[in-house]
C-alpha cells in the first residue's frame, strides 16, 4: 500500500511537471542573493534550464549586503533568500518570520574564502598565529556579523578568552581594511574580497589562516518565509531540485573526489558563467570559489552552536528556538 502511495506521488509530481512545460506557463520566482561566486549555483541553473525543467521562471535580484535580502524575503518582495548567516538574520528568523530550507554552501578545508588577515605591523610584532589573539585590537564591519561568532568561536578553540580580544566595529570593509592600513587595528576575518588581493599580494596584510581549515562554519544558507514554506512547498520542492542540480555542476567544477578543491573540465566554463552574472574577470571569481554541497546539507550542529553563541553574547533572546528556525520538511542534514 505504502509503495503504492508513493509510486501515485512520483506519477503526480511527473504529471505537473509535464502539464507545466506543455503550457508554458511557468511560475515566476524572485531569489535575492549577493554578487557573489558562491551564488554559482542559482546562476547555472538559470543558463542551463534546471528551473524552466521545473516549471520556474527564476529571476536574481542582487543586494548589497546580507540584511536587506532577509527582509525582502519578509515583506514578500523576494520568494528565496540566499545569504551569510547573522544574528540579525536570527533574531529575524526568530520572531517566526524565516525559515532555513538548505544550505548555500559552508567553509569547508582547502576553499579560501574567509581568512584571518593581519597587518604587516601586528604581524612583525608578534601576531604570527591563531594563538597569538589576546590582547591583539581587530574590526569588523558591525557586531553579530559571521567575523564576529568566527573570532568567538576561534577563542574558543584556542582557549582563549574572548574578552582579551579588543573588537570594534567600523560600520564597512573599506573602513576596517584603511584601520589596518593605518595601524587602528591588528586584523580582521572577513571574505577576501577584491580590495584585499593586491596588499595580500604586496604583503601589506598577512594571512594567519582560513576559517575553513580551522572550524565547519555554516555561513551561508537558502531560506524563505514562513507563510512561503508552509503554502508554497510545491514550488520549494521544484526549486531545491533545480538549484541542487545546479550545485552539484558548481561542485564537479571545482571539487574533487576528496571534496577538496580541484578544477574538473568544466571549471573554465563555470567561471566564465559566473563572471558574466557577478561582473567580475574570472581572475576575481576563481578567488572567491567556495565549497558547495551538492545535496544543500545543512550543518545543524553549527547552526545551533552560532544561535547558542549569539545568546551568550545578549544579542538573541533567551528562548529562541534554533531548531523551530530549520525548516525539517526541507532541510538535509549534513551528517
Amino acid at each position: 500500500m505504502q509503495i503504492g502511495l508513493r509510486l501515485g506521488r512520483i506519477f503526480l509530481t511527473a504529471l505537473a511537471v509535464a502539464l507545466w512545460a506543455q503550457s508554458g506557463a511557468a511560475e515566476s520566482i524572485k531569489i535575492g542573493g549577493a554578487k557573489t561566486a558562491s551564488g554559482g549555483p542559482a546562476y547555472i541553473a538559470i543558463e542551463k534550464g534546471y528551473f524552466k525543467a521545473e516549471g520556474l521562471d527564476a529571476q536574481i535580484i542582487f543586494f548589497d549586503s546580507a540584511m536587506p535580502i532577509a527582509v525582502a524575503v519578509v515583506s514578500g518582495d523576494i520568494d528565496i533568500g540566499t545569504t551569510g548567516l547573522s544574528a540579525g538574520f536570527y533574531n529575524l528568523a526568530g520572531q517566526g518570520a524565516l525559515k532555513i530550507i538548505g544550505a548555500q554552501g559552508h567553509e569547508s578545508p582547502g576553499f579560501h574564502t574567509i581568512g584571518y588577515f593581519v597587518s604587516r605591523r601586528a604581524y612583525d610584532g608578534g601576531l604570527k598565529s591563531l594563538r597569538d589573539l589576546a590582547g591583539r585590537t581587530f574590526g569588523l564591519g558591525q557586531f553579530g556579523t559571521p567575523g564576529h561568532y568566527v573570532l568567538g568561536a576561534t577563542a574558543e578553540k584556542y582557549g582563549i578568552p574572548l574578552a582579551s580580544i579588543h573588537l570594534v566595529a567600523l560600520q564597512s570593509n573599506a573602513n576596517v581594511i584603511s584601520a589596518m592600513m593605518g595601524g587602528q587595528i591588528d586584523g580582521t576575518v572577513t571574505v577576501l574580497a577584491t580590495p584585499l588581493i593586491p596588499l595580500v599580494d604586496k604583503g601589506d596584510i598577512h594571512i594567519l589562516s582560513w576559517v575553513g581549515d580551522e572550524m565547519a562554519f555554516q555561513d551561508r544558507a537558502i531560506f524563505t518565509a514562513t507563510k512561503t514554506a508552509n503554502d508554497r512547498s510545491d514550488m520549494l520542492r521544484r526549486f531545491l531540485r533545480a538549484y541542487s542540480r545546479g550545485a552539484k555542476d558548481y561542485h564537479d567544477a571545482f571539487t574533487g573526489p576528496d571534496e577538496r578543491p580541484k578544477d574538473g573540465p568544466t571549471a573554465a566554463a563555470t567561471i566564465a558563467l559566473i563572471a558574466k552574472y557577478v561582473e567580475q574577470t574570472p581572475a576575481q571569481v576563481r578567488a572567491g570559489i567556495a565549497f558547495i554541497d551538492p545535496q544543500l546539507r545543512v550543518n545543524v550542529a553549527d547552526v545551533l552552536h552560532q544561535i547558542a553563541w549569539y545568546k551568550a553574547q545578549g544579542m538573541l533572546k533567551p528562548d529562541l528556538d534554533g531548531n523551530a528556525i530549520l525548516d525539517k520538511r526541507y532541510v538535509v542534514p549534513l551528517r
